[in-house]
């Protein structure tokens, strides 16, 4: 009777093991840290913490708006240095203890000339805030296929227009 009990306690402490021990071993979903949309955030480096980048580019390619989210979480505001390839790098301003939304409904995104890059590539950035080095990370290309995002695709820059001038009169001589 003791050998049949004991049985049962060597069974079910089997089962037990044998249904929940993977969780011991393999990693947890749940515990992997990841953006949860179609943007990247990158890693930490600074005051000033970079949420959601990603870039929307043009039919061509040739231009793309960042829209990201900016997050100071110092008590003092604080510059991100931001720049995409060989182009110049842009700035932007973030009020302590504030977030800025670049493309959200009241500020516009970081416009970027001459990236080259197609919707569904990956582009590196370079963001840069404080005294911190800087990270550079690569952050999703789209475009304006999808309805909620076709608002934040560059649009063209107008062309200048030439406007003729009135010829200038001539002087009289004086007498």
């Amino acid at each position: 009777m003791k050998s049949r009990l004991a049985a049962s306690i060597a069974l079910s402490a089997l089962v037990i093991v044998g249904a929940t021990g993977c969780s011991m071993i393999a990693p947890q979903a749940t515990t992997i840290d990841y953006s949860a949309s179609d943007g990247a955030n990158i890693p930490k480096s600074g005051p000033i913490e970079v949420r959601n980048a990603f870039v929307v580019v043009n039919k061509s390619g040739t231009t793309g708006n960042l829209v990201a989210g900016l997050v100071n979480v110092t008590s003092s505001p604080a510059t991100i240095h931001i720049t995409i390839g060989d182009g110049p790098g842009q700035s932007v301003r973030v009020p302590a203890q504030k977030a800025v939304s670049l493309g959200g409904d009241e500020e516009q995104p970081l416009r970027f000339e001459g990236i080259d890059t197609q919707a569904g590539a990956t582009i590196e950035v370079y963001f840069q805030s404080g005294d911190a080095q800087g990270v550079k990370y690569a952050i999703p290309v789209l475009d304006g296929t999808l309805p909620y995002y076709s608002k934040l695709v560059p649009s063209p820059l107008p062309k200048p227009v030439m406007t003729p001038m009135k010829p200038m009169p001539t002087p009289s001589p004086t007498s």
